[in-house]
Parts: C-alpha cells; structure tokens; sequence
C-alpha cells in the first residue's frame, strides 16, 4: 500500500486525525521531560512534534521508511534526529531511548514482530513502549463509513478489517505480549476530526493515501463518483463543518529488566 505522497497530501487525509490522537498517546505512554525517546514510523511528524513539545527536540529520535516523509518531519521539527529507515532495522544501539512510540503504524510494517522487538532492543530495560492502531470494528468512522459505502457498491471490495492488522484489543495485547514485554496494558483513545464540509471529506480520499485511498484512485471515473456519492448520502450529506469519531487502540508495555 502507498505512503509515497506529498507530506500535505497525508495531512489533508490522516493527519487532521494523527494530530489529535499524539497528545494522548504520548500521555499514555507517560512521555515527560527528561526523557530521551523514540518515533518509529513518524510520518511528517505529528507525533514527533508533540514529543519535542514535551522533552525538547534534541531529546526526540524518529524514523520513517518513507523520504518524503523523513524530509518533511525534520523540517517541522528542527533539532529531533530523524532518519530515513524501517522498523525492523532500527540504526540505534541498544539500550538508547526511555521510550518508544509507533503510532498509527504497526499494522503497516512489513513484519511487525520484528519491528516490535526492534523497538524494545532500543529501549532501555524497565522503559516503555508503546503503539496504537485504529479500531477495525467499527469505531474509526471515516474508514468504516468508506468501506462500508465501497463494498455496497462492489462486493469485491476489501473491508477495512481485511487489510490492517491489529485493529482490536486483544491482537494488539497478543503482539505486545509475543514481544516478551511485561506489565501489557491495551486501552483506547477516542478523539474527534473535523472537516469543513463534504468536499473537505472526500477530496483527500482521492489522493492515494493507504488502502482506503489506494482503492479510491484506483476506481474508474464513473466508479469514483458512485461511491462519491454513497458516502455523501452516509454521511447525511452534510451541508458545513461537520465532526466524525475514531477511535484506536493504544498498548504499552514494558522491557524486562
């Protein structure tokens, strides 16, 4: 699936989401000052951001396989150490960080055992690491409401449940607890996006971001407008700003000491 799109093409899509959930991720893995901590697939950087708000920039670290998105975090956060790389191949030594947080991303690594192992080798023994991921049942709105509108339309189309991994509580508690990582604890984080009006929902699903937007750019044109139109009428054809829930799934534990 694609994450090769401008910075302000993922913003428009995910981020105004990404934004919102950072803050109370980084409470939830109880990020503060001191702290020397680590962003695994930080995209353009809204969680890198909050983190340099709370530690201060030259204590942030960040990783992303993608160069666009690399570039992109390290202009927004001067200072943080940002480097263009995966998850499964952290370029940090052991012990390195007091925390480390993958939002929104775990589901995307091409081997997530991996890069969950990678992430507690580069923690130091009793620090944190932490992930979320979108709820697949349901409660991630903008997404359910797209597949739920495409496979209306074409029954061939891949629920969103089908395409991401550890979408619910207890696969993410199975991945954090397969890493060997102690005192596991999985709890949601609810926050609400924003849009100014239907256009503001459906032009950035047209951008090729991720599944939902790799299936919409890939639709013929009259299919496009189809399924346009079906998720304007399951959105009540909002008429101005409107606000849609999400939820995910946040897990955190600890390496042994």
């Amino acid at each position: 699936m694609s994450f090769a799109v401008p910075a302000e093409t993922y913003d428009r899509f995910m981020g105004r989401y990404s934004r919102r959930v950072a803050p109370a991720f980084a409470r939830f893995a109880g990020i503060e000052a001191g702290m020397r901590v680590l962003d695994v697939g930080c995209g353009p950087g809204a969680l890198t951001g909050v983190l340099a708000g709370l530690v201060g920039a030259p204590q942030v670290a960040a990783a992303d396989p993608s160069p666009g998105f690399a570039a992109a975090c390290a202009a927004r956060v001067p200072g943080a150490d940002v480097r263009e790389t995966r998850a499964e191949a952290l370029p940090w030594a052991d012990a390195t960080f007091d925390a480390a947080l993958a939002q929104l991303v775990v589901g995307f690594m091409a081997d997530p055992e991996a890069g969950v192992r990678e992430m507690a080798r580069v923690v130091a023994p009793g620090a944190t690491v932490a992930a979320c991921t979108w709820d697949s049942a349901g409660a991630m709105r903008m997404l359910d409401l797209f597949w739920a509108a495409a496979l209306a339309l074409d029954p061939a189309a891949p629920a969103e449940a089908g395409r991401v991994r550890f979408g619910a509580r207890d696969e993410l508690h199975e991945l954090w607890s397969g890493a060997g990582l102690a005192d596991v604890e999985v709890q949601p984080l609810d926050v609400l996006a924003g849009y100014e009006d239907f256009d503001d929902f459906w032009e950035p699903l047209t951008g090729g971001v991720g599944p939902a937007g790799e299936w919409c750019a890939s639709l013929a044109p009259d299919a496009q407008v189809a399924l346009r139109e079906e998720c304007r009428r399951r959105l009540g054809d909002p008429q101005g700003p409107f606000e849609l829930p999400a939820r995910s799934w946040a897990a955190r534990g600890r390496r042994p000491a």
